[in-house]
């Protein structure tokens, strides 16, 4: 199952449930995205040729995070760039999530270990803007699972 977070028709977020499974491949990016996120079925005895990534300039300008959860339940808050909140979901161990636009916050809702994944060279305090999260009389469950 996969679960997108839009808001203004812009994709905030992907969630890949564990649950999801298909035949052959699948891109959940666009070609166009920094961070390309992908999902591969193949069965026994399939080949990928080998292979190099060749050098190419990119231009990276927004930071976008894939999270694999290994284990554990979060709540993910879901912000827009002006740090507005939208809702939550909560996501669970082997559900992936790519955040792909907007802000957002996590609360570990059990003990959980999870894998994040982002482009860099990392920029220090450049990187990002905190702010407050949302109080907890706020929070909007969205459908999940």
């Amino acid at each position: 199952m996969i679960e997108e977070i839009r808001h203004n028709n812009i994709l905030m977020s992907l969630i890949i449930r564990s649950s999801f499974i298909q035949e052959g491949i699948q891109f959940f990016t666009p070609d166009d995205y920094s961070q390309q996120l992908a999902y591969m079925n193949r069965p026994k005895g399939y080949i990928i040729k080998p292979h190099v990534h060749n050098i190419v300039k990119r231009k990276v300008e927004l930071t976008q995070e894939v999270l694999v959860v290994r284990a554990g339940k979060i709540r993910i808050d879901f912000y827009d760039d002006n740090q507005n909140y939208l809702e939550s979901k909560i996501v669970y161990n082997g559900d992936i999530i790519m955040l792909a636009h907007g802000g957002h916050g996590l609360e570990m809702l059990e003990e959980s270990q999870i894998i994040e994944i982002k482009q860099g060279p990392y920029c220090g305090v450049l990187d990002k803007t905190r702010f407050d999260p949302i109080h907890k009389s706020q929070i909007k469950l969205g459908q999940s699972r």
